[in-house]
C-alpha cells in the first residue's frame, strides 16, 4: 500500500466518513430521503458523508478547493489543489439496501488528476493511486487484466435512468457491445466499476454523462494499473466531455471501435 503523507490524509478522511455511512446503511430504511431529480436520489447518508470529509480533508489540507456533488464548487486559497468528491456512489442500491456502493475522492493539482481513493465499505475493500506510485487494493498492488480479445471480455457501462438523456444511443451501443463480448454488467456505481477495471475483475468499462466526482480517482487508479482512459468517442478529454472508456490497451481500442461502429449504423 502507498504509505504517502497525501494517501494517509485521504484514507483518513474516506474512513471517517464510512463509518457514518455503514451506521445508516445498517438502518436504511429509516433514512430521510430527499429527491433531488427525476430518478436521482440524496439521502441524509450522502449530506453526512459528504461533511465528515470535507472536514477532515480541510482540516489536513488547509486552503485546498472542493467540487461536492451535493454542495457544489468551493473555491480554496490554493488554486492549484482541488479535491473531486462522491461521498456516496451509488446511493440508490444504497437507499435500496444494495450493498454495491463506495466514498470516491479524487485530488486535482493544476488540472490533472493525481491521487485517488475508492473505498467499498461493505467489502472493506481500499482502491488506493497517486500518480507515479502504483494502484493498490488494500495492501496488494493492482493491474488491469491482461485479455486482449473483446470476445473474451466482460465490460461493465452505465445505463441513463430516468430523467438522464442518450437512451437511444445507449440501446445501440448496448446491442453492438452484447454480441461482442462475454458479457455486459450495470452494477450501479461508476467509480467501483472504474476501480474494478484497475484491479481487472472487469476489462473495460463505458458510461456517458459523468462528472468530475463519479472518475477523477478511478483515472488515476486505471493509469497506475497499466489501463488506458479516454472520452467515449476516443478524445483525450475524458472529465470535461463527461463520458469515459478504459480498459488495456487492445480492449480500450476494440471498446471504442464497437461504440464508433454503433453510432455510425
Amino acid at each position: 500500500m502507498i504509505r504517502s503523507p497525501l494517501i494517509t490524509v485521504m484514507t483518513d478522511a474516506v474512513m471517517k466518513a464510512a463509518r457514518t455511512l455503514k451506521r445508516d446503511f445498517g438502518e436504511v430504511s429509516a433514512l430521510q430521503v430527499a429527491v433531488k431529480g427525476p430518478g436521482d436520489f440524496v439521502s441524509a447518508a450522502d449530506r453526512k458523508a459528504e461533511a465528515a470529509l470535507r472536514e477532515a480533508l480541510e482540516k489536513a489540507r488547509p486552503g485546498y478547493g472542493f467540487v461536492m456533488e451535493e454542495s457544489g464548487n468551493v473555491d480554496g486559497t490554493d488554486t492549484t489543489h482541488r479535491w473531486h468528491i462522491d461521498p456516496l456512489d451509488g446511493t440508490t442500491n444504497f437507499l435500496h439496501g444494495i450493498p454495491h456502493f463506495a466514498i470516491s475522492v479524487g485530488l486535482e493539482r493544476d488540472g490533472q488528476f493525481v491521487a485517488g481513493i475508492v473505498y467499498d465499505p461493505i467489502k472493506d475493500e481500499l482502491f488506493a493511486a497517486e500518480k507515479g506510485k502504483g494502484a493498490y487494493l488494500n495492501n496488494r498492488r493492482i493491474r488491469v487484466a491482461a485479455r486482449r480479445s473483446l470476445h473474451e471480455a466482460v465490460i461493465g457501462c452505465g445505463i441513463p435512468h430516468l430523467g438522464k438523456p442518450g437512451h437511444p444511443r445507449f440501446i445501440r451501443e448496448l446491442a453492438a457491445m452484447s454480441v461482442r463480448t462475454a458479457g455486459v454488467r450495470r452494477m450501479g456505481a461508476a467509480a467501483l466499476d472504474l476501480a474494478y477495471v484497475a484491479c481487472g475483475r472487469l476489462d473495460g468499462f463505458w458510461e456517458r454523462d459523468l462528472n468530475s466526482w463519479d472518475v477523477g480517482a478511478g483515472i488515476v487508479l486505471i493509469r497506475e494499473a497499466g489501463g488506458f482512459i479516454s472520452d467515449a468517442d476516443g478524445g483525450a478529454d475524458a472529465v470535461g466531455k463527461g463520458t469515459i472508456a478504459c480498459g488495456n490497451e487492445a480492449i480500450h481500442r476494440d471498446l471504442l471501435a464497437v461504440l464508433k461502429s454503433a453510432n455510425q449504423a
